[in-house]
């Protein structure tokens, strides 16, 4: 990639946390255990069940194909880090974390579909047929892909002289230039400039689009019908604040050299909690994927009664 005469970096993570390297282990663990559990399950419901091929579905199942891969940029490598003691990482594969990591994080912005099925019901079988729903869906990942690639390009060139720490849980490019002895002032203009045109923007018209959903909601005459789609929108926007805010607070609002804890605090936000929240929120929460689910689980031999949970 580059000639470096430091080879290997070390994460420092936790580690100055020594007394609750097992508790940490173990919460991890469950977490990811959990995160990858359910984005596989919404997967396979919305494959295996025919009524849930709509549009909505094949994007939720995007999205939660979109998770499991997210988290399994960030999480395995913490959780050896704590089960082994060895917290060193290959320049190469401090590159290749990043590079997936930005790629996936950026591929996040999938506001439309909702937008168009609450607000523009009548239009929606029209406009979301499967070729544009692919369409969408190829455009968010392309998206992504674009967003990382320039940057990791001008990271991939850097040089690495002196110290070898990284102090964060994954190879972040914000501590990991502080340790180039290059000129890093074009990769700092180019992470500002990624920052700022792939989560701002999108978070604006993320917003926005709730906003129509909140205008569109307050004509329904049905107070139950109101407090339901209420109920739905205000979680889905609290975990969409959450992923975008912490993301902006981060990389363009954060003085990085002394708030280190308080940036890996915000960054476990959109690394581990997004990504674990998301298969509630967003697909768990639904009838038609209730039904589907205590269909899968009585054909696998276990007897339940769909009735049961159709009314949640």
């Amino acid at each position: 990639i580059n000639q470096t005469s430091i080879t290997n970096f070390i994460l420092l993570g936790f580690g100055n946390l020594p007394e609750l390297q097992s508790l940490l282990f173990l919460v991890f663990l469950v977490i990811y255990i959990v995160t990858m559990s359910g984005n596989i399950l919404i997967v396979v419901l919305v494959v295996a069940d025919q009524h849930l091929h709509t549009p909505m579905y094949f994007f939720l199942a995007n999205l939660s194909c979109l998770e499991t891969c997210y988290t399994s940029t960030i999480l395995p490598r913490l959780l050896a880090s704590f089960l082994t003691e060895d917290r060193t990482i290959s320049f190469s594969g401090c590159i290749t974390q990043y590079y997936f990591f930005v790629f996936l994080a950026s591929t996040e912005s999938m506001s439309y579909d909702r937008y168009l099925a609450i607000c523009k019901p009548l239009h929606y079988p029209t406009l979301m047929n499967s070729r544009f729903c692919l369409q969408l869906a190829a455009g968010s990942w392309l998206n992504g892909f674009l967003a990382v690639i320039i940057l990791v390009s001008f990271l991939s060139q850097l040089l690495f002289c002196g110290p070898n720490e990284i102090d964060h849980f994954y190879c972040d490019p914000i501590p990991l230039r502080e340790l180039s002895c290059s000129d890093t002032h074009q990769v700092i203009l180019m992470n500002f400039i990624l920052a700022y045109v792939f989560t701002l923007p999108p978070f604006l018209l993320t917003l926005t689009s709730y906003m129509c959903i909140i205008s569109t909601i307050l004509r329904i005459p049905s107070t139950t019908g109101r407090q339901k789609a209420f109920s739905t929108c205000s979680s889905h926007l609290i975990v969409v604040t959450i992923f975008y805010g912490s993301i902006v607070i981060v990389y363009l609002l954060l003085k990085h050299d002394t708030l280190r804890d308080l940036n890996k605090v915000l960054s476990l936000c959109y690394t581990v909690l997004t990504p674990l929240v998301n298969p509630l929120i967003y697909s768990l929460r639904n009838r038609e994927v209730k039904e589907a689910l205590c269909k899968a689980v009585s054909k696998c031999g276990f007897h339940q009664n769909p009735a049961k949970y159709a009314g949640t």
